[in-house]
């Protein structure tokens, strides 16, 4: 198993998301990029912390790559916005791919940079690409939130 660590905006809907891709073993919402140690929701709210929602991602690489999970994610919201997706704005809500090695460091970097290139999405990618900080999990109330409420998916 391995694990990528990625934001795309509210983590709700991203959670689902990921969860749906073959390989995928667990996706878990929480908080990362920040400079406070166990920062709550309501903190992180407040755009002062420095994390964004992220999407911590237990995944195997036999089943599917890092790099497939790289072009989902690039896939799944607005790659060119900075610091927004949909309703939501903040720094909390900023595009990132937090990296756990120098291998997916080259990953995430390529794809983006391709993406750039075939100029497909329109607009320059602003997605940040940083190596991964603490990852602090929301609170038990935002894990699996769409899927407890019966939902499948939500503006992303």
């Amino acid at each position: 198993m391995e694990t990528a660590m990625f934001g795309a905006g509210c983590f709700w809907g991203v959670e689902v998301a990921f969860r749906s891709i073959p390989g995928v073993k667990d996706a878990t919402v929480g908080y990362s990029g920040g400079k406070t140690e166990n920062p709550t929701y309501h903190e992180v709210c407040t755009d002062e912390t420095g994390h964004a929602e992220v999407i911590q991602v237990q995944f195997d690489p036999l089943k599917v790559s890092y790099e497939q999970l790289c072009l989902f994610f690039f896939g799944m919201h607005d790659p060119t916005t900075l610091n927004r997706q949909g309703p939501d704005h903040g720094t909390q809500y900023r595009s990132a791919i937090f990296y756990y090695s120098p291998e997916q460091h080259v990953i995430a970097t390529k794809v983006k940079n391709d993406l750039n290139a075939e100029g497909k999405i329109g607009r320059p990618i602003v997605t940040e690409i940083s190596p991964a900080k603490p990852f602090f999990r929301a609170e038990e109330y935002h894990q699996r939130y769409l899927e407890k409420r019966g939902l499948n998916s939500c503006h992303i």
